[in-house]
């Protein structure tokens, strides 16, 4: 089996008892270990409204991330684009690419990342997400070399930054097949129609001026540790963030606790383990085969996974784990 780039999305947890700044500053030093060790790409997800997430504000953190990294790619995971008016996220990712050269990633999102009050708040309507495609093809635009465009995004004209289009849907790979670019499958909370999209985007991908051949990256998330019961230790507070989240009751990230029995109903656990379903969670030992076998199954062309828990030592120990799995190809 040939070994595949592998990445990391960051939704920079605040953890219960922490503080937003802490956990941004958590961010950088996340950024710092994942280069050291050889991924290939960090990225940051939009959400707002949510207590325990920092990466709220994308683009100015990853101007952080890009100044306390030297060559990593950096970028979104994604920037909710109905939430956005296409000419200011061009602006802002032509200025970090501007930075940071040829180093930035522009994934694109159709859901709004949020709650409606939240939409509301950001002056958008649910009915902007249906104007996503041409969004799209607007924001790309930006990038082209300055011909006779009316509206200039300095400084993105002529600035080679990728375009991904993410999702967990049909609709996402239908989009990114039909316009010949990178596609990233949510799997890491939404796996439910994981084959059928890849599928349908490598059967339906037509070759463009960006991409000559499909390229999927898919989510996970993957926790490891010394031990497959320290793992699981770590990962209740993963679990019980969703739980919470799906109670209407979002928070600060929990700290772990020894065991879930008591805390979810047993629909609650169902709905767990249906989104969880793409985890590798335990000792590299343990880890090494499955991710083996899912690799093998889907046959993506890069993965990124997440690691959204409490205890930040945890996030790190298990990238410092990573080589050990010996399934990726990591950068020198």
């Amino acid at each position: 089996m040939t070994n595949i780039p592998l990445s990391f999305l960051d939704l920079v947890p605040v953890a219960q008892g922490s503080t937003p700044s802490t956990a941004l500053h958590n961010a950088a030093k996340i950024a710092q270990t994942a280069e050291r060790i050889g991924l290939n790409r960090y990225w940051l997800a939009e959400h707002h409204n949510m207590p325990g997430i920092a990466s709220t504000a994308t683009s100015v953190l990853l101007a952080y991330i890009g100044a306390n990294t030297n060559k990593i790619r950096i970028g979104s995971g994604g920037i909710m684009l109905p939430n956005h008016a296409p000419l200011v996220v061009a602006e802002q990712f032509g200025t970090l690419a501007a930075l940071y050269g040829e180093r930035i990633d522009l994934g694109l999102g159709r859901a709004p990342g949020t709650d409606g009050a939240t939409f509301r708040a950001l002056r958008r309507t649910m009915h902007d997400a249906d104007n996503f495609p041409q969004d799209v093809r607007e924001l790309m635009s930006y990038f082209s070399p300055l011909s006779d465009q009316t509206v200039t995004a300095m400084p993105a004209n002529g600035l080679n930054v990728p375009v991904w289009i993410l999702g967990s849907s049909l609709f996402g790979a239908s989009l990114a097949a039909a316009y010949g670019l990178p596609y990233a499958f949510a799997s890491h909370f939404a796996p439910q129609m994981l084959q059928q999209a890849v599928q349908l985007y490598r059967e339906n991908f037509k070759p463009s001026a960006y991409l000559d051949k499909p390229y999927v990256m898919v989510g996970a998330s993957l926790l490891l540790a010394d031990t497959d019961q320290n793992a699981r230790y770590h990962y209740t507070s993963a679990q019980q963030s969703f739980i919470n989240l799906r109670r209407g009751k979002p928070q600060a990230v929990p700290p772990p606790i020894e065991t879930m029995e008591g805390v979810w109903s047993p629909a609650e656990k169902h709905l767990v383990e249906t989104a969880f379903s793409v985890s590798f969670v335990g000792s590299v030992d343990n880890v090494r085969p499955r991710l083996q076998a899912f690799i093998q199954g889907l046959q993506p062309d890069e993965m990124i996974v997440t690691c959204n828990i409490y205890d930040n030592d945890a996030r790190l120990q298990s990238l410092e784990l990573v080589p050990q799995l010996d399934v990726f190809s990591l950068n020198a």
